[in-house]
This record gives structure tokens, C-alpha cells and sequence, in this order.
């Protein structure tokens, strides 16, 4: 008669987040103004404005974007301001920086909207290992809002994870 084989981690307590799992759906954008400026350096209010009045914002619908000017020019924040309000209607966030600033903008608002009082007085782990984008910083970010309510934080994965954090008692 063979032992039977217990899983002890579905058997514990411990509650494992998965970033992963609050991955919003929507195409990520890098939306480069420099083509609209002055041999790329130079904004000038009326043709900026022009290519602004002219663009097709629609095609933004449902996405992320990040504004960006990949040259050294000294750009306005009111340019920055003028177009994130032609695609408010249209996206779903906009931000200025790159992608990866986006994408921890993005899991701002998530994590910021959590709640987690679900979690009070739980062992927890941050699972680690993601196939999608996940910044480093939305770790930083959970962990830091999981910290006041946890009875404890580990990370990656409920076989092999590394203890960040446990209340004392």
C-alpha cells in the first residue's frame, strides 16, 4: 500500500496574487510628437496645432499611449496637455514617457483600486514569474499596500519563495 502524495501548498492558507491576472486587455502606444516639430526641435504653436486639428484621434480607440518626443526638444507641457485632451475620448490612458512608464501607470490605478482588506491577517505570496509586461514597479507597489494589512508577504512562487515580510506579533 503506496502513501498517498498530499499537496501541502493547496492544503495551507496561504494566498498566492497573481499581478498577471489584472493584465488589462488593449494595445500599448508610443505616440512620438517629434515629426510634428520644426525640423523635429522646434514647435511652432500654429502648425503644431495644424497637425493636432488634422490628426485622427479615433484610431486610438481602446488603447494606452505614451506621448513622447525621442528628440532633445524643449517641448511645452500645454502640447503634452493638447493632445492627451484631443484623446481623452478616445483612450483608455495617457501618459508622457515611454512604455514601460506606461505600463506602471497602468498597475497604479489597479492596485490603488484593490481592495485589501481581503487580505487582512493573511499569508501572502506575490507570485513572480509573468508572461505579460509586468513592471518591477507594481511589485513595489502591491507590496508596499499589501504591508499594512498582511500577516505576512513572500514572493514568487508557494515551493520556492523568498520571505519579504512578516508582522511581529
Amino acid at each position: 500500500m503506496a502513501d498517498d502524495i498530499i499537496n501541502r501548498v493547496a492544503l495551507s492558507k496561504l494566498v498566492v496574487i497573481d499581478l498577471e491576472d489584472y493584465y488589462p486587455q488593449g494595445k500599448r502606444v508610443l505616440f512620438d510628437i517629434k515629426d510634428w516639430l520644426f525640423e523635429g526641435f522646434v514647435l511652432r504653436e500654429k502648425e503644431f496645432r495644424q497637425h493636432v486639428a488634422q490628426h485622427d484621434w479615433a484610431q486610438y480607440r481602446d488603447q494606452y499611449v505614451a506621448l513622447t518626443c525621442s528628440t532633445d526638444a524643449i517641448v511645452p507641457a500645454w502640447a503634452y496637455m493638447l493632445i492627451t485632451i484631443e484623446l481623452a475620448t478616445y483612450s483608455r490612458k495617457t501618459v508622457i514617457g515611454d512604455l514601460d512608464l506606461l505600463e506602471t501607470s497602468i498597475y497604479q490605478d489597479i492596485i490603488n483600486g484593490l481592495d485589501v482588506n481581503v487580505y487582512q491577517d493573511k499569508s501572502l505570496i506575490i507570485k513572480g514569474c509573468s508572461n505579460k509586461p509586468v513592471p518591477d514597479n507594481a511589485y513595489v507597489l502591491l507590496s508596499e499596500t499589501l504591508q499594512p494589512v498582511a500577516k505576512s508577504i513572500m514572493y514568487g512562487e508557494a515551493c520556492s519563495s523568498v520571505p519579504l515580510f512578516k508582522k511581529k506579533k
